[in-house]
């Protein structure tokens, strides 16, 4: 194998992505032969504080929490007390999805493997941003009512609802909440010290980063995301040091501690998750050669240079986390950051996935900047097209339309009541469950609005399209975002709001 990157290469590339991405901190951890060879922090905690990373530094994992709930639940299955293909209305009754045989056949592999049926995030408006006032009973309650967009386990499309409803039937057989399972059961065991299954739950927030994001083209503090429930979708707080050992005991088949005496799960339940459940289309781009793709249960699953490779990746407003494992060369890389910049994590962590593979050497920040800055600039000339387009309508038009008459109450059966108001002769959208999806509306052309966001951190502005009647009068709302950098949790498309009579 050739020469592997050394600590002082690493140093060098995570340096180099702090100032390429504009990530004021990242935290990387290398593990290797069931060792820790590399744990450090890069930068900063925080813009306001200028407190620096190091290897406990604690961040939002995000998603990478699927693999906990999946882990959690092999517990349970190895006592016997459900299966992966358990039904899931024998343990939550009231589940319902809009088909009534979906409803009928779904079962806990199906919550945990995205070939549900519904679409690309698909009712996160529910809880994303934060500060929203659904619960986990609304959103078991209100699954029935989002459409399918492919036929029930033949297409993947990412969800975070249906984890949530996997963490309510870990509640629910075992009798605890999926934060207390998680830190009892998998944290306590591994030694994980620091970390929680929630932010609110961490002992010690001493040494823990901000959010950051790009709000009106500039790096700031952005409002962290706190979450009620869902933990089971998003919830963990750790540091690189904490999820090596996490890393190292999947890499061991679920053994851990000294001489690998103890098991967290059998190695039966260990290799149906790092088994293909639902096939994903493959990335054959050079130089990874990769032939398969698929999703495990928590993991996504491919082959690079003919090694079997386990990784996932985890979002939440200000912050992005990737964790990648070759199990077969026993390589664990972790890279957390404080900002949202994919392109940064998947930048160390393949630089120093490539030394190991003998890859040859590439500047993969600058080859990463170089796209990031041209998506940028593609979406950034959408956007500005638009509100170009609506300052030219205010100056030559405007007068023409008749802002009261898009005015009025409009009801989604998941998302709840959208109020369209007019103030001062300004048009404003704001919805009743979700405080933060509020923002002043201008007209763009024909029946369609833009909507601008007042927190200027969610950036994900949108279309608001009225459809009307026979008399002129709007009736309904269709909605998508503008951008298409927009996250997709703000699934806007999947709204269908329609006037109440009021």
């Amino acid at each position: 194998m050739a020469q592997v990157i050394t600590s002082k290469e690493i140093d060098d590339v995570t340096e180099r992505t702090l100032k390429a991405f504009d990530v004021p901190g990242i935290a990387v951890a290398v593990v290797k032969d069931g060792k820790v060879i590399h744990a450090k922090g890069y930068g900063v905690r925080s813009l306001k504080t200028m407190q620096r990373v190091d290897e406990n530094t604690l961040f939002g994992v995000a998603s990478n929490s699927k693999a906990f709930t999946s882990a959690a639940l092999g517990i349970l299955i190895d006592q016997g007390k459900l299966t992966w293909d358990t039904r899931v209305i024998d343990i939550i009754p009231e589940f319902r999805m809009y088909n009534a045989y979906v409803t009928e056949e779904f079962t806990v592999r199906d919550l945990l493997t995205h070939r549900s049926g519904l679409g690309l995030g698909a009712g996160d408006l529910m809880f994303w941003p934060d500060s929203s006032n659904f619960t986990m009973k609304d959103i078991i309650h209100n699954l029935r009512f989002l459409k399918p967009v492919s036929a029930f386990r033949t297409k993947y499309d990412y969800d975070n609802l249906l984890y949530m409803v996997a963490g309510e039937v870990l509640e629910r057989v075992s009798g605890q909440s999926w934060v207390e399972f998680i830190e009892e059961r998998i944290m306590k065991p591994l030694e994980m010290t620091q970390s929680a299954g929630s932010y609110e739950r961490l002992k010690d927030k001493r040494n823990v980063i901000d959010a950051h994001g790009v709000v009106n083209g500039k790096v700031q503090v952005i409002a962290r995301d706190l979450f009620r429930f869902g933990f089971s979708a998003a919830g963990v707080n750790s540091s690189v040091a904490d999820m090596s050992k996490w890393v190292i005991m999947q890499m061991q088949d679920g053994k851990y501690g000294k001489g690998q005496k103890n098991r967290l799960f059998s190695e039966k339940v260990h290799r149906e998750m790092w088994t293909p459940q639902t096939i994903l289309p493959v990335n054959t781009t050079p130089p990874y050669n990769t032939h398969f793709s698929a999703y495990g249960l928590g993991w996504v699953l491919s082959d690079v240079k003919g090694y079997k490779q386990i990784s996932h990746t985890g979002g939440l407003a200000g912050m992005v986390t990737q964790v990648t494992m070759l199990p077969e060369l026993q390589l664990g890389i972790i890279v957390f950051t404080n900002q949202q910049s994919g392109a940064a994590f998947s930048t160390i962590t393949n630089t120093i996935k490539d030394s190991y593979l003998g890859i040859p050497a590439t500047d993969r920040v600058k080859k990463n900047s170089d796209a990031v800055k041209a998506q940028v600039a593609e979406a950034d000339s959408i956007t500005n097209s638009i509100f170009t387009a609506i300052l030219s309508e205010q100056k030559n038009g405007s007068g023409k339309v008749d802002l009261k008459s898009f005015t009025g109450t409009y009801r989604d059966d998941w998302f709840g009541e959208v109020i369209i108001s007019n103030i001062d002769n300004r048009i404003w959208f704001k919805s009743l469950r979700s405080p933060k999806i509020t923002g002043e509306m201008f007209f763009y052309k024909n029946n369609t609005f833009i909507v601008k966001w007042n927190n200027r951190s969610l950036d994900a502005d949108a279309y608001v399209n009225f459809q009307k009647d026979e008399n002129d009068r709007p009736v309904s709302i269709k909605m998508k975002p503008i951008s298409p950098l927009t996250d997709f949790s703000f699934d806007f498309q999947d709204l269908d709001l329609q006037r109440v009579q009021k």
